[in-house]
């Protein structure tokens, strides 16, 4: 008790508390709480009948089974395992009970995805009468008592930290806090990839720099940061450095664009068309269902495949008229794919980028009224299945 209380010491009072909140493998987490007996079994979430593993229970991982192994290859390989076609719609209904246990331990909650939130606890230690350690432990606690879901905190002073704290308790039972005098061991142990809001072209940047790890980011000072990585660098820096440069917003804005992107399994590459096209496909269905549950359209579809040896290549599309039709957009996939790939090369990933996003009210042609029509239509019957059936159950193909 003594141990806990000295590291609660570490939080200091004078900056924001701020929280993150990831569900624990979340889409096989709600497949265990809607039935019981999957708990404690290796168990997989996969995206379709055809489709990729996209979520792996601590038990599937010891076994062996790798993130984005293709269905019938899982199959082979591991056939004692189980494997469950996403119900993205169970899987929001569960992330609704989730966030609803945070509003009850503070207003100020922002919702990241379906599976992740932050929560600011600043002063929540008088309401309380509880150390902010105490705090994210109740919190964690309750959520599991009312929805089944296992979840990791991270707690710290700003939302990177707190991001870099989540990912740090999942290998440290469920909690990990990263306080003032925390962040320059904590930032000695991580590489300048692992740090949330990097990117790929910044990281590159950094290392060519001699930049390998996030202590040696923060120790650059303002003015060279912002002349190789903008404004933004510097923000993530102070945000480093444990300021809460940006605020925990529980009415965010709808996102300015949509990325679904992943690596072919860990470790492992493909020059197999097939499997490429699939993986591009289940992206395409994730961005997608993203897209149409913000309410938004896209004016701008981006490729991208990755090489073995890290290259990217990328291509995008611009389109007459916003959509959200993924029928419409793998037309310019189609387009895309045969201008990137290259027969013989190993690739480690693959992902889709749906830009120039509008939320209502966009023009429409006076020429188009039909199809847009059958595009709307479709797309009711496409979601009225997947409701039933589950998500995924219908995908685009090549």
């Amino acid at each position: 008790m003594e141990k806990e209380k000295n590291i609660n010491d570490n939080i200091d009072m004078k900056r924001r508390v701020i929280a993150l909140v990831d569900c624990d493998s979340f889409f096989v987490s709600c497949e265990q709480a809607d039935r019981p007996e999957l708990k404690n079994t290796p168990t997989c979430a996969v995206s379709g009948p055809n489709g990729c593993v996209v979520s792996r229970s601590r038990e599937a991982k010891e076994v062996g089974v790798r993130m984005g192994m293709p269905l019938f290859m899982a199959k082979k390989e591991f056939p004692d395992v189980n494997y469950i076609v996403c119900d993205h719609h169970k899987y929001h209904e569960y992330s609704k009970r989730v966030m609803a246990c945070l509003n009850d331990y503070s207003p100020d909650v922002e919702i990241v995805s379906v599976d992740e939130a932050y929560i600011d606890l600043t002063g929540t230690e008088r309401l309380f009468k509880k150390d902010y350690v105490e705090i994210i432990k109740d919190i964690r606690k309750v959520i599991l008592e009312k929805t089944d879901i296992p979840v990791s905190i991270g707690l710290s002073h700003s939302k990177i930290l707190a991001k870099l704290a989540s990912d740090k308790a999942k290998k440290t039972g469920g909690i990990f806090k990263i306080g003032v005098n925390d962040i320059q061991s904590v930032l000695k142990k991580t590489e300048i990839d692992e740090v949330c809001g990097i990117g790929r072209a910044n990281s590159l940047t950094l290392k060519r720099n001699g930049i390998m790890l996030a202590s040696e980011f923060i120790e650059k000072d303002d003015v060279w940061i912002k002349s190789k990585l903008g404004i933004n660098g510097v923000e993530l820096r102070h945000e480093l450095l444990g300021e809460c440069v940006s605020k925990v917003n529980s009415k965010a804005e709808p996102p300015k664009s949509i990325q679904d992107t992943g690596v072919i399994g860990e470790g492992t590459f493909s020059d197999d068309i097939n499997i490429i096209k699939m993986e591009i496909s289940r992206h395409l269905h994730s961005a997608c269902s993203r897209l149409r549950y913000h309410k938004g359209k896209c004016k701008i579809i981006g490729l991208m495949l990755k090489t073995k040896d890290f290259a990217i290549y990328y291509d995008k599309r611009i389109m007459v008229k916003p959509t959200d039709f993924e029928l419409t957009l793998q037309k310019f996939i189609n387009e895309m794919l045969p201008n990137l790939y290259r027969e013989g090369v190993l690739y480690r990933g693959t992902g889709i980028v749906l830009d120039g996003l509008t939320y209502g009210g966009e023009q429409l042609s006076l020429f188009s009224t039909e199809d847009d029509e059958k595009e709307k239509n479709l797309s009711q019957c496409i979601e009225n299945i997947e409701k039933k059936f589950g998500k995924n159950t219908i995908r685009t193909g090549f």
